[in-house]
């Protein structure tokens, strides 16, 4: 980086500071990770030059011989890996790639079925302060409020209400596993597209740590970071006879030209992600939520559903008498980095929720294990029940900055 550093010192420095922030903190926010240096290089390539308007072999620019060979690629990966009839590797994010399923299946004032964002589930699934809450008609699901889990007759009684045009499956906040043919029975019973969100979870059905959506969803969407641990971008996989409307909504629909830098890097980590050394890892992130979750509530902990199946955990601190922000602010001052979450049935409002979210991919990627996961439930615990105490936080942190040199980030380097 020897020529940003000349160019631009000030946002070189800030780029050196995160990285440390990254090398010397526990990052348990559920959708981050640490991606390849191989990743890290293709996404900082001069790919970032062109522009390619189209698909490859049907492109509105000459020059793309390169591009086309490298979309298809990523393409032909990502079939190989999901078992997908068709995939389009060019939405920006998560988010515009929804937005693209929706305008490729659904009209105006259709029908979107999605779980409820205060359960867990995402903006883009239909809630109101997103486009996909006004330009189509909402309705949500939620978890049960004695279990907190998912309860699927509840679902079919909301369908058969409802009558959705399409029913999404997925989350940013639940810590279980999703039972994909029961939502598919649901949406066959109505009449619905079922569209099967695995963003956050998408790492690990490929590895085999979480049942797959792929037999039984219409329509699948990724994000390509969080578990699936590449660069920030989306992945759209559907039936073959859906294919056109999908792309067609991508590109002219919603965007111009791909960020080509951005498919070649999601094109490294779909081969990455199909070693047995990520299989692995996709296994070990479970466990390691587990441990965390277990060590969790043996110290008093109130985990929302009792536990988790997958990457991530959700705590209600009400019993622990502080509130999610606060204790997310001190956590962080600690070096331990996770997010203020609200908790189904939350009394408080999203601004300050009662809970936090953690989650291990990222711990994960840095060679952790359970028994390392046991001292970060200890230190979690000690920090907050110590938020206004600020010699033990400052204690804490010192800890975890001469924990952190064990386990070398992916990706980044102290200089």
């Amino acid at each position: 980086m020897d020529e940003l550093k000349q160019t631009d010192p000030e946002i070189y420095q800030l780029i050196k500071d995160e990285e440390r922030y990254q090398i010397e903190s526990i990052r348990l926010i559920p959708s981050e990770n640490y991606v390849s240096q191989a990743v890290l290089d293709a996404t900082g390539s001069v790919l970032t030059n062109k522009y390619s308007e189209g698909y490859p072999h049907k492109r509105y620019y000459q020059g793309q011989r390169y591009i086309d060979e490298i979309e298809t690629l990523a393409i032909d990966r990502a079939k190989a890996l999901f078992g997908a009839e068709h995939v389009n590797v060019q939405p920006y994010s998560g988010s515009p790639a929804n937005l693209a399923i929706y305008f490729a299946l659904l009209q105006p004032g259709d029908t979107l079925m999605g779980l409820s964002l205060p359960h867990g589930g995402h903006l883009t699934h239909g809630w109101n302060v997103s486009i996909t809450g006004s330009f189509w008609r909402p309705v949500h699901y939620v978890v049960d409020r004695e279990t907190q889990r998912i309860d699927y007759d509840a679902i079919r009684d909301l369908a058969r209400k409802e009558l959705p045009k399409i029913i999404v499956t997925g989350a940013t906040a639940y810590p279980r596993q999703f039972d994909f043919k029961i939502f598919a029975d649901i949406a066959k019973e109505v009449g619905a597209y079922l569209l099967a969100d695995i963003s956050h979870i998408s790492g690990l059905i490929v590895a085999g740590a979480h049942p797959d959506p792929m037999p039984y969803a219409d329509v699948v969407m990724t994000t390509t970071h969080k578990t699936l641990r590449g660069p920030r971008g989306a992945m759209i996989m559907c039936r073959k006879e859906l294919a056109e409307k999908i792309d067609k909504a991508v590109f002219p629909g919603l965007q111009g030209g791909p960020h080509n830098h951005t498919t070649a890097a999601i094109a490294v980590a779909l081969k990455e992600a199909a070693t047995p050394a990520f299989k692995e890892y996709g296994h070990q992130i479970v466990r390691n939520a587990k441990a965390l979750a277990a060590e969790l509530i043996s110290r008093g902990f109130n985990l929302v559903s009792g536990g988790t199946d997958n990457h991530l955990v959700l705590i209600d601190l009400t019993n622990k008498k502080i509130i999610g922000n606060k204790a997310a602010k001190a956590l962080d001052r600690a070096g331990i980095i996770c997010n203020s979450n609200t908790v189904p049935y939350d009394p408080r409002k999203p601004f300050s929720p009662s809970g936090i979210r953690i989650g291990t991919p990222a711990v994960t990627s840095r060679g952790m294990g359970e028994t390392e996961m046991k001292q970060v439930g200890a230190w979690i615990d000690e920090v907050v029940a110590h938020a206004d105490d600020e010699s033990a936080i400052v204690r804490v942190n010192a800890e975890v900055i001469e924990f952190c040199r064990r386990f070398p980030a992916p990706g980044c380097r102290l200089s």
